[in-house]
C-alpha cells in the first residue's frame, strides 16, 4: 500500500497477455504474479476467494479434479484473475453466461492513495462497475471473490458444423443459442460465394452418465496437455496470401462434421499447447484486431471487414467469430449484444493501411475495438466506441484525481 501511495504513476501487470500496451507504464509497472494464493473456497456453493495474481491454469489444476470449472474463460489459461476483471473477459459462452464480471461478487481494490476499498454490487458500486473492464485504471485489484461452475466430468461434448459462407455461419450460431458454448473459425481469405466460410464448434460439459465405458470410473483425469514449442522466429515471408489460403483450405476440409468427446483443454485453450506460437509471425510480431458490432448490423459489418481483408490478401489464420449476449454494466466493458470478430495479422506496413480502412467500417457500423487486444487505436475512435467514457472519468476523478493509475494505452487514448 505504501508503494501505491508514494508512487507518482503506476499500472498493475498480471501475466502480460494483453496484446498491446495496457500493462505498460514508463515510471512503474507493479508485477502481480507473486500475489497468487487461494484464500477461501466453499465446496457447497463454489464461492472462491483468491489473490488477483493467480493464474487460471493454477485454479484449473486445483479445482477441475474436484468438479469445478470457471464460469467464464478466455482462450488462454495463462491469464490472472485480476487481469480478467480489468479486461472483463468473455468466452465461448457469453451469449448465455455473460462476461466474467457478471460472476464476480466482490473484490478488494487499492486506490491511488493506498486505501483499500471493498467493491461489490451493493458497495462502492460506481467503483465496482468502473473497475470491471477498466483496464487497471481505477486501482490495483488485490483479492477477488467469484463463483465457480459445478461440472461432473472434465470432458466436453463437441459438435462440429461446417458452414459454406458467412451467412450460414451466422445461421448456425443463431440456431446454437441453447448450446452452452459456441465459436466459429472463419476463413478470412475466402471470396465470392465462399466469403466467410466457417467451422462452428459448439460444446457442452459432459455429464457423468454420458461417460464412455473406459472412463466411467475416472470422470476427472489428470490432463496431460502436450506442449510443443515454436523453436525460432519464422521468416517474414512465411505468412502470405498463398500460405494462409492453403492452411485455411486444409483446416476447413479436415474439420469433419459430427459429435466428438474431447478434453476440456484443447476445446478451450487450443493455442496453449503451442509454446511461443507468436513466433510464427516472425520477429516483427503481430497485431490483433478484435471488434464487436450490434446484433442487428453484424452480418453486414463483418462481411464488409472480411471482403476488405480478402482484397488486401493479408490473411489471418486465427480468425474467430462469437455471439455475445446482453451487455453488463461495466463502463468500459467490451462485450455487447451482437457479434465479435477477432483477426490476427503479421505486422507490416500494408497491414496498418488495411486496418485504417477497417476502422472506417467499424465507425460506420457502430462497432468498438477491444482494449485488451488493441495496440494502435486513436482517441477519437475510442470515444465513439465507448459512449460511457464520461461516466468513467467522473469515477476516476473521485478516486484518482491526479491520474496516478495510468498506462501507455490510457495516455494514447486520453482516458
Amino acid at each position: 500500500m505504501e508503494t501505491i501511495a508514494s508512487t507518482k504513476s503506476l499500472i498493475a501487470r498480471g501475466a502480460g497477455r494483453s496484446y498491446g500496451d495496457a500493462a505498460l507504464n514508463a515510471q512503474m509497472t507493479l508485477l502481480m504474479a507473486g500475489s497468487s494464493r487461494i484464500l477461501f473456497f466453499d465446496d457447497q456453493t463454489g464461492r472462491l476467494t483468491c489473490e488477483a495474481g493467480m493464474l487460471l491454469a493454477d485454479i484449473l489444476k486445483v479445482f477441475v479434479p474436484r468438479g469445478w470449472f470457471l464460469p467464464v474463460t478466455p482462450g488462454t489459461q495463462y491469464v490472472t484473475v485480476g487481469g480478467m476483471i480489468a479486461s472483463d473477459v468473455h468466452g465461448k459462452n457469453h451469449h448465455g453466461a455473460g462476461s466474467f464480471g457478471v460472476h464476480v461478487e466482490s473484490f478488494d481494490l487499492a486506490v491511488s492513495n493506498g486505501q483499500m476499498l471493498r467493491c461489490a454490487a451493493g458497495e462502492n458500486v460506481d467503483l465496482f462497475n468502473a473497475t470491471i473492464g477498466g483496464m487497471g485504471l481505477t486501482g490495483v485489484i488485490l483479492r477477488v471473490t467469484f463463483r465457480m461452475l459445478r461440472i461432473e466430468t472434465d470432458l466436453i461434448l463437441q459438435e462440429t458444423i461446417r458452414a459454406s459462407n458467412l451467412g450460414e455461419a451466422f445461421d448456425v450460431l443463431e440456431r446454437s443459442l441453447s448450446s452452452t458454448y459456441s465459436v466459429a473459425w472463419i476463413d478470412s481469405l475466402a471470396k465470392g460465394d465462399r466469403l466467410g466460410r466457417a467451422v462452428v464448434f459448439t460444446g457442452e460439459h459432459l455429464a457423468a452418465a454420458e461417460l464412455p465405458k473406459e472412463r466411467a470410473s475416472t470422470p476427472f483425469k489428470s490432463s496431460q496437455h502436450s506442449e510443443r514449442k515454436v523453436p525460432f522466429d519464422f521468416p517474414g515471408i512465411t505468412l502470405n496470401r498463398f500460405s494462409v489460403s492453403a492452411f485455411n483450405a486444409v483446416y476447413f476440409a479436415s474439420r469433419k462434421p459430427g459429435r466428438l468427446i474431447v478434453d476440456y483443454q484443447p476445446y478451450f485453450y487450443p493455442l496453449d499447447s503451442i509454446s511461443q506460437w507468436n513466433r510464427i509471425y516472425g520477429r516483427a510480431g503481430f497485431v490483433q484486431y478484435q471488434v464487436v458490432f450490434p446484433r442487428e448490423g453484424s452480418r453486414e459489418a463483418i462481411a464488409a471487414i472480411l471482403r476488405r481483408v480478402s482484397d488486401y490478401g493479408v490473411g489471418s489464420f486465427l480468425s474467430v467469430l462469437k455471439l455475445c449476449g446482453r451487455q453488463r454494466n461495466g463502463l468500459l466493458s467490451f462485450p455487447r449484444e451482437g457479434y465479435t470478430l477477432a483477426l490476427d495479422f503479421p505486422i507490416r506496413a500494408r497491414t496498418f493501411s488495411m486496418l485504417l480502412e477497417l476502422d472506417r467500417i467499424v465507425d460506420d457500423h457502430d462497432g468498438r475495438i477491444y482494449l485488451a487486444k488493441d495496440a494502435r487505436m486513436g482517441a477519437r475512435m475510442f470515444e465513439r466506441g465507448y459512449p460511457r467514457t464520461a461516466e468513467f472519468a467522473l469515477v476516476r476523478q473521485q478516486f484518482d484525481p491526479s491520474r496516478k493509475m495510468r498506462s501507455v494505452l490510457s495516455d494514447r487514448l486520453g482516458i
